[in-house]
C-alpha cells in the first residue's frame, strides 16, 4: 500500500501551510462520520482539484452540519452547485 506524500508536498503550486492547517481544523466537525470523509478528501484530493472545486469545498465547509452529514450520507440531496464535490468527496 502507498502511502500519500504529505498535504504539503502534494499540491501545485503549493498551498500555504498555514491554508492547509486551517482547512484541516475546519474539517473537524465533531461527528466522526464527517470528519473522516472531509480530512481523506483534503489529504488525497483537494491538492489536485481545480481552482473552482477548491473554492466549492471551502464554501461547502460553511454548510450546518446536519446538512453536510445529509449529503454526505446519501439522506438529504446536495444543491446542485456541491452535488459533483459531494459524489468526489465520498466516493460516488
Amino acid at each position: 500500500m502507498t502511502v500519500p506524500p504529505p498535504l504539503e508536498d502534494a499540491c501545485a503550486p503549493p498551498l500555504d501551510p498555514e491554508e492547509l492547517g486551517r482547512l484541516r481544523w475546519r474539517c473537524r466537525r465533531g461527528m466522526k462520520e464527517l470528519d473522516l470523509l472531509l480530512a481523506r478528501y483534503v489529504e488525497l484530493r483537494f491538492c489536485g482539484a481545480s481552482k473552482a472545486e477548491q473554492e466549492a469545498f471551502r464554501r461547502l465547509l460553511d454548510s450546518e452540519d446536519t446538512a453536510l452529514y445529509g449529503y454526505c450520507l446519501g439522506s438529504e440531496p446536495p444543491p446542485p452547485r456541491f452535488a459533483a464535490l459531494i459524489d468526489r468527496i465520498t466516493g460516488r
